[in-house]
């Protein structure tokens, strides 16, 4: 369950904070949906960025395990670009609603100063300094990207009926 928090202190604290929540709701709702479809489709393969459902999948969770460790300052998890995943279906289905509410959990935690404040990382593709909002910005939006990528991948396969997971919608019918 992911937390709430009282009333944030700067428009910025609160739209991070919000931010967080609506991309754990986002990855709940889409993992929802796929859960109800013939695990074959989510290894059927297209051309894309990611060959296939779950390939994006494991991306996504692996992109947000990498920069929850920048946004912490912790060592970077064993990367499953580099080493490869070798889980089942279920446990990346699992582990990208957890990691995102884990993000989101910590996010909460955070004051405005901590989210304004700057962090480094270095990682074997790039390194940068910026601040702690700006990278959560990052990971945030890139999620929405590939979980747009989820459903393109799903109408080549057959599937139609996604659930919308715009922000928007967040708004109107999944914040609490």
């Amino acid at each position: 369950m992911i937390q709430t928090a009282e009333k944030s202190t700067t428009a910025l604290e609160g739209l991070m904070k919000n931010f967080a929540k609506y991309n754990a709701w986002a990855n709940r709702t889409l993992v929802n949906w796929l859960k109800t479809k013939p695990a074959d489709v989510m290894d059927q393969e297209v051309a894309s960025s990611f060959p296939s459902i779950q390939q994006t999948l494991v991306h996504i969770w692996d992109t947000e395990r990498f920069w929850s460790s920048v946004l912490q300052q912790q060592p970077a998890p064993v990367s499953f670009r580099m080493e490869g995943f070798h889980g089942t279906l279920e446990e990346v289905l699992e582990g990208i609603v957890q990691q995102s509410e884990i993000l989101a959990n910590y996010i909460y935690t955070l004051s405005d100063e901590a989210i304004q404040e700057e962090v480094e990382f270095n990682s074997p593709w790039v390194s940068g300094k910026a601040a702690r909002a700006e990278y959560l910005i990052q990971v945030l939006n890139h999620s929405t990207y590939h979980r747009g990528q989820v459903v393109t991948i799903g109408r080549h396969v057959g599937l139609t009926d996604a659930p919308m997971t715009d922000y928007n919608f967040y708004l109107l019918y999944g914040k609490q």
